[in-house]
């Protein structure tokens, strides 16, 4: 019989202490039967202890010896007693067994043969299930074979203190399975995967095969212009298609192997790039070569989606990261050219707003996607930081420029700033605003900082100077007086015959738009305009005089108040 090889493992029992058990063994394997009623009692309560987690052998042993404490009671009959031995083995060969049975059904002869069972032992179960009950003779040696099996591979594999054997718990033939079960899995998913590689690889290079006959067929004409998919080319197009939409994932990681999108020195060659266009110019830019990326764009095309667009940037990064660490730089180059294809197509610009539809067209020819896609601008600056290689700032720039919700300016001018000092090049300008001087040492920040106060202090001198030639002395202390209030000195030349009576430049039409919660009075002699000394005159044909002076009184108000005429 096959034994356990792992370590001895610690668990609960149900009885008190070794002398309990070997009390309830000797017991159940004596000839009185008071004794064994005793033993059966004992492990009555250990199955109240365990619930449903007794162990096989004990349950079998009790269920036989069960059995034979009643045949000897003489208080059943023969038939009664077939039924109680064979239902006791077909419990026995049944749990005994079962822990063997994997995911197809296996013979019981050949379970019980592993386990040293006489197979007449299996045949008793089969006649008790399927056929004609047994003799009682059979059965009760079948009990006492039994018995004896399980004194010898459990019983007294325990008292001498080996670990019970494979067969004794139910749940280790379950966990066991349930482990060989997870292992094919695995392995079927691993075989999954290397037959859609192959696959994925196969379609891809039967694209290529038909993209380069084409290539062939341009250099031969002479013509400029890259032709239309043949037939043949949508069939492989519709394939890889179908392919994305189940293996999505692994799609793009074979398209970013060597070979592919990242071109080798051949397949570059057969293409007839121009070194000058091939990408390999001064950081920070850099470019795909125009012949390579028509040569993919009909493929990218057929896959652009958002979801696509999404994950193939993130891919991108991802493969950048691992090239900037294995400082492979024709891989970075490639790379960063294709992450800055992307991101040039998505970018937001409004100077293409008046041209004509053949303009539009003759623009959009050579992008693997027109419209706008919202992409994850936080995940993708994390991602770009994270790969730091010569031509990071000019992706950081790019990302920057076009995010939905920008950062301050002054954020994005010191990440470029970081950048240029990690990367150790050119740092990228942001459009409309002036390069700032970068500072790199302690010295150079004292003389900014005295830079800018003396330019503060120069500022504030000039408008205090302005000021004091823009006005006299009594309309400064006239602002003076209104400052804090929302009543201000106006010293523009307003002309004020264009305005109705009770409006001000700049007043809304809202009735309510001149109330103020706190108001100064100020008389009129402090006034800046001169007043006219005329004669004092009627008012709406009364013979009431206005007082002499500036000042109005209120007994010349309540005159005023009188004479005015509703209309």
């Amino acid at each position: 019989m096959k034994k356990k090889t792992s370590e001895k493992k610690r668990h609960v029992v149900a009885w008190i202490n070794k002398a309990e058990w070997d009390q309830v063994r000797e017991y159940l394997y004596s000839k009185d039967c008071a004794l064994q009623k005793n033993a059966l009692h004992r492990i009555s309560a250990w199955k109240a202890r365990y619930a449903n987690s007794t162990p096989v052998s004990i349950d079998c042993t009790a269920d036989l010896v069960r059995c034979q404490v009643l045949d000897r009671s003489e208080k059943l009959d023969s038939h009664e007693l077939t039924l109680l031995y064979g239902a006791a083995l077909v419990r026995f060969i049944n749990l005994i067994t079962e822990r063997g049975q994997g995911k197809f059904a296996r013979p019981l002869r050949r379970l019980a043969g592993n386990l040293n069972i006489p197979e007449w032992i299996v045949n008793i179960r089969h006649e008790v299930t399927h056929r004609k009950l047994p003799a009682l003779k059979s059965c009760r040696k079948g009990c006492e074979v039994v018995l004896e099996w399980l004194q010898q591979e459990y019983w007294s594999r325990q008292l001498g203190g080996v670990s019970s054997v494979d067969w004794e718990d139910p749940t280790d033939g379950e966990d066991e399975d349930m482990e060989l079960k997870m292992h094919e899995e695995a392995r079927l998913t691993r075989q999954k995967e290397v037959d859609a590689c192959k696959n994925a690889r196969e379609l891809l290079t039967s694209f290529q095969k038909e993209q380069f006959d084409a290539c062939a067929v341009l250099e031969a004409t002479g013509k400029d212009t890259w032709p239309d998919p043949m037939p043949d080319l949508n069939w492989i197009l519709s394939k890889i298609k179908n392919f994305s939409l189940e293996f999505g994932e692994l799609l793009l990681d074979v398209l970013l192997e060597d070979g592919f999108l990242i071109p080798t020195a051949e397949q570059l060659s057969s293409l007839k790039c121009d070194s000058s266009d091939d990408g390999s110019g001064d950081p920070p830019e850099a470019k795909l070569p125009r012949v390579f990326l028509r040569f993919w764009l009909p493929l990218l095309k057929t896959l652009n989606s958002q979801s696509f667009i999404h994950f193939f940037l993130e891919k991108l990064f991802a493969e950048l990261k691992l090239a900037s660490s294995e400082a492979s730089t024709h891989r970075m180059l490639f790379i960063s050219a294709w992450i800055s294809e992307v991101l040039l197509c998505n970018r937001n610009q409004t100077n293409y707003r008046f041209e004509t539809k053949a303009q539009k067209k003759a623009r959009t020819k050579d992008r693997i996607f027109v419209k706008r896609i919202q992409l994850r601008w936080q995940q993708l600056l994390s991602a770009c930081l994270d790969a730091p290689c010569a031509r990071m700032s000019h992706l950081l720039y790019l990302v920057l420029e076009d995010m939905e919700h920008p950062l301050p300016l002054e954020t994005q001018q010191r990440l470029l700033q970081l950048c240029s000092i990690y990367t150790q090049t050119k740092p990228c300008q942001l459009d409309g605003e002036p390069q700032p001087r970068p500072i790199y040492t302690l010295e150079s920040l004292c003389e900014k900082l005295q830079r800018s106060k003396r330019q503060s202090h120069s500022s504030q001198l000039q408008k205090q100077k302005g000021e004091g030639n823009k006005w006299s002395d009594a309309e400064v202390e006239t602002a003076k007086l209104l400052r804090g209030s929302p009543w201000q000195l106006c010293s523009d030349q307003v002309f004020w015959k264009n305005y109705p009576l009770g409006k001000v430049p700049g007043q809304s039409d809202e009735p309510s738009w001149l109330m103020v919660d706190n108001y100064s009075t100020v008389t009129v002699y402090e006034q800046p305009a001169e007043l006219e000394k005329s004669a004092p005159r009627n008012v709406s044909g009364s013979s009431t005089r206005i007082a002499d002076g500036h000042l109005w009184s209120h007994g010349d108000l309540s005159k005023l108040k009188t004479e005015l005429q509703l209309f």
